[in-house]
């Protein structure tokens, strides 16, 4: 597992402090959590499929065509 550097806004780190509280639970968990929500959300609309549709056409802009 990597570890990171994040900012967060007082008002944030306050909040997710206060949930943490409430569940019993790390920051760190809820991070984690919180991402991997991210990522299913992520999959579930799609938006996955799509990366790397074009990746083999050439990009029409500044080519003349239209």
């Amino acid at each position: 597992m990597t570890r990171i550097l994040a900012d967060l806004p007082d008002d944030d780190l306050h909040w997710l402090d206060g949930r943490a509280a409430e569940r019993g639970a790390s920051r760190a968990a809820l991070l984690r959590e919180a991402v991997a929500g991210y990522r299913e959300a992520a999959r579930a609309s799609g938006i996955e499929r799509y990366f790397g549709i074009w990746k083999d056409r050439p990009v029409p802009f500044g080519s003349g065509e239209p």
